[in-house]
């Protein structure tokens, strides 16, 4: 009898494991499905149609000064918690919640011979890394694309006094 019953669930537990092997074909449909969907997309974005293209002098002028355009800089008032003071334009290298990780890259920066410091915005209680603050926007602007380099995200900030 229990010879019997040992070999009945034998079959049961073969079965069970015969029917719920999943198949090759599934799995071979659901690639094919997302290649197709992967090509579409690869042929949308290559029919971009291109308009004929005309060649028309360039006519320089040198420029001799630079406008303080603030309209594209970010404005906040500021507290500075460590470093100096901030003049108008800052350029901005990172932003934290935590104060902690703020004086990790101030520290990173001076290491490097930036006058670094790191300022509180208390309306948002972001902790600003200013790498160097300037009087003037055309110094800000040519600091931080030096500082784009190693931080690509660096931004320029006016201070609202």
């Amino acid at each position: 009898m229990k010879k019997n019953i040992l070999m009945g669930l034998a079959i049961l537990a073969t079965l069970s494991f015969v029917s719920c092997k999943s198949s090759e074909s599934s799995y071979k449909k659901a690639y094919e499905k997302a290649k197709a969907q992967e090509m579409a997309r690869t042929n949308t974005a290559d029919q971009v149609e291109t308009a004929p293209v005309t060649v028309t002098p360039v006519v320089t002028t040198p420029v001799t000064t630079v406008a303080a355009n603030t309209e594209n800089d970010r404005q906040e008032r500021l507290t500075v918690m460590n470093g100096g003071t901030l003049k108008a334009f800052n350029v901005v290298c990172g932003s934290f919640s935590k104060v902690d990780n703020a004086n990790n890259l101030r520290n990173t920066l001076v290491s490097k011979g930036y006058s670094a410091q790191v300022a509180q915005n208390p309306e948002t209680g972001m902790y600003r890394v200013i790498a160097s603050s300037f009087d003037d926007r055309a110094s800000a602007v040519a600091s931080r694309d030096q500082l784009r380099g190693t931080y690509p995200d660096a931004w320029l900030l006016y201070r609202a006094y």
